[in-house]
């Protein structure tokens, strides 16, 4: 039976007073497997509050609490990392032998050894080897017993995704899609947290194809208008990467800043990198420093309507926010306005054939990745949380936006090179690499790989050391980065090859959802 939006919200606010009660056990183990199941299932949004309290609790449990089940000691961990708390990796040693190996009856664990292996994700720098042998250890017994074919569904499949995507390195919103089927399954499942899991996918989904229609109506209009056909036409890639990083659903107005500004940039990114003359690339950097209509008139013709249309837009984005708001148009408008000065510096360096050192290079692509100026632009579609300090922290370049831009950067410079990139871009950082190392193109690659883990490492620490008022700010960046690592995964390239990613898109918002 068909319901109506409606009567789904009454019942969702009726499950949800249902799942309050559920907070009330002082049981370590049972907190932590209430939240870790809140989570998966994309609904921790709704329990905040006592989500923040259950934390408190679980912080400094009783040392008997839980202390011998490997699941919830590591899921334990986990948990706490990824909302910002420093937990020592002491707490695992417990699981070793008198020789520092894990104990040989773990490897009959299966379930045990994925959340292991998913904790062991949130390493930081100053771990050191500890959680390396965590990762290589667990990989090579759940690949194992995979192989066996000894995992029964969802298990199976749940091992599968983390062995791509470990579970903090995958984005919240499709983990639901999947966890949700997954967890009907389980024996142990609650059917309150079922039912509530399964109405709020439903409202999300309407609520993702209403945005979905809207920016697709808005994008046909302004790729006909600007009429510049070389450039990428992948605005629904563009929402399914806005909606990884954007998942909540009060954040609408972030979720459309970010998926139009991404779609904006696309056009600079493909003029400046693949059709432009260095003097066209000149004359729409000195247009964009100027920021006014008059400006149209140092422009090649071709490129006036682009320039009409991207100052028409943020005059739309400036009339979204509220009066006490306006003044993050100042940022934004800076960040976006640098965007087009890194991308100048790329033309220039392509034109003069300059081989730039490795870190030269590292240093300016991550920047005009974008991925700085996007996350600053979600922000301003954000509520109170983003504060004149939180733009200020993130207009300076911090570490943890740094990492997210240098994860973003590698994965797809990684991509570029198996796929083979356009013959104008400036050398990817692989090749660089391989100039200035004397490597093999192999080489390179595994050694941007290990910096790539470094910078979520020290991505996961900045986020554990932080003044908590900035930490939302912060989750977006790593929100970008978990999208990074599905569109780029194992060297595709999702956004240039909407093909890439297909299948995932359409999980997302056409596959059913049984209530």
């Amino acid at each position: 039976m068909q319901r109506s939006e409606e009567w789904m919200r009454e019942r969702v606010e009726e499950l949800k007073g249902r799942v309050r009660t559920m907070f009330s056990n002082d049981s370590v183990a049972e907190a932590v497997t209430l939240m870790d199941t809140l989570e998966h299932l994309g609904v921790d949004g709704h329990f905040r509050e006592e989500i923040d309290s259950a934390i408190s609790r679980i912080v400094h449990p009783d040392e008997s609490a839980g202390s011998d089940d490997l699941h919830v000691v590591a899921s334990r961990f986990r948990l706490l990392r990824q909302h910002g708390i420093w937990v020592s990796t002491d707490a695992l040693d417990k699981f070793r032998d008198g020789t520092g190996n894990f104990k040989a009856s773990l490897s009959s664990d299966p379930r045990a050894l994925l959340s292991l292996y998913n904790a062991a994700h949130m390493a930081v720098p100053g771990d050191g080897p500890a959680l390396d042998d965590v990762i290589d250890f667990t990989r090579h017994q759940l690949e194992a017993i995979a192989a066996k074919g000894e995992l029964r569904s969802p298990l199976a499949e749940q091992v599968a995704r983390a062995l791509d995507h470990p579970l903090p390195r995958f984005t919240k919103l499709l983990e639901t899609m999947y966890y949700v089927g997954e967890y009907a399954q389980e024996e142990t499942h609650d059917n309150t947290l079922l039912e509530l899991a399964r109405l709020n996918s439903h409202l999300m989904r309407s609520l993702h194809l209403r945005e979905l229609k809207a920016l697709s109506l808005w994008w046909r209009d302004l790729y006909d208008t600007v009429n510049l056909p070389y450039t990428r036409d992948r605005m629904v890639e563009v929402y399914f990467w806005s909606c990884g990083m954007i998942p909540e659903e009060e954040q609408s107005r972030a979720r459309l800043m970010f998926a139009k500004t991404f779609g904006l940039v696309t056009f600079l990114d493909d003029t400046y990198d693949v059709h432009a003359t260095l003097e066209e690339c000149h004359s729409f950097t000195e247009a964009m420093q100027r920021w006014d209509d008059s400006a149209v008139s140092i422009l090649p013709e071709y490129l006036g309507m682009l320039y009409i249309k991207m100052l028409s837009n943020f005059k739309d984005f400036e009339n979204m926010l509220k009066p006490h708001e306006k003044y993050r148009m100042s940022y934004a408008k800076k960040t976006y306005q640098l965007q087009a000065e890194y991308y100048m510096q790329e033309a220039q360096w392509s034109n003069d054939k300059h081989q730039p050192t490795f870190k030269e290079h590292e240093e300016l692509s991550v920047m005009s990745s974008g991925l700085p100026m996007l996350n600053l632009v979600a922000l301003m579609g954000y509520g109170a949380i983003a504060t004149k300090k939180v733009f200020e922290w993130t207009c300076a370049v911090p570490d943890v936006v740094r990492a997210g831009a240098q994860i973003g950067r590698f994965l797809n410079d990684i991509s570029s090179y198996k796929l083979g990139k356009n013959k104008k871009d400036v050398a990817s950082v692989v090749e660089c690499y391989m100039v200035e190392k004397g490597t093999t193109g192999e080489e390179a690659v595994a050694a941007i790989a290990a910096m790539t883990e470094n910078s979520w490492r020290t991505m996961n620490q900045a986020c554990m050391v932080m003044d908590r008022a900035l930490l939302p700010a912060a989750q977006l960046v790593v929100n970008i980065a978990r999208s990074d690592e599905v569109i780029y995964l194992r060297g595709r390239d999702g956004y240039t090859f909407g093909s890439h990613v297909k299948d995932l898109v359409t999980m997302l918002f056409l596959a059913p959802i049984p209530l």
